[in-house]
């Protein structure tokens, strides 16, 4: 239940994003917390250069021994309702979860990769062929600041 206690503190982050086949970079700027003895983990990114914010809730279930991950963002002012749902094994996270993206039902993945006590990196693919192929859209390289 303690799988994100590594992000705890502040991050300076290296964003890459999938817009329209290119790669958009741009910096961020997080700040995470444990609650609940560590089954529970808040974060709020700042995109700078960007002009929004988002707030990511994760929550530990011990029966399912899987995590729910909500996320928010400034520039809709909504909680996601449909969770990325999954759990750690050694240093990586696999969580899925339903999107819509342009208007389509997709399968979204989230990786969670743990590299070290100061570094970690987070990814974002989508699959509309039922998770046979996966797209990356989102690569989040974080540095502890």
């Amino acid at each position: 239940m303690n799988d994100f206690d590594f992000f705890a503190g502040r991050w300076n982050v290296a964003n890459r994003r999938l817009v329209n086949g290119a790669w958009d970079e741009f910096p961020g700027h997080s700040v995470a917390t444990r609650h609940f003895g560590g089954a529970a983990s808040f974060d709020e990114i700042t995109f700078p250069t960007k002009g929004f914010s988002g707030l990511t809730v994760r929550v530990y279930n011990p029966e399912t021994r899987q995590w729910s991950i909500y996320w928010a963002s400034s520039a809709r002012g909504v909680l996601d309702t449909r969770p990325m749902v999954g759990a750690f094994e050694g240093n990586r996270g696999d969580f899925y979860g339903e999107e819509t993206h342009e208007g389509k039902p997709v399968r979204c993945r989230f990786i969670w990769t743990v590299i070290d006590q100061d570094t970690a990196r987070w990814e974002q693919a989508f699959s509309d062929e039922g998770q046979e192929n996966w797209e990356t859209n989102w690569i989040m390289d974080f540095t502890r600041a």
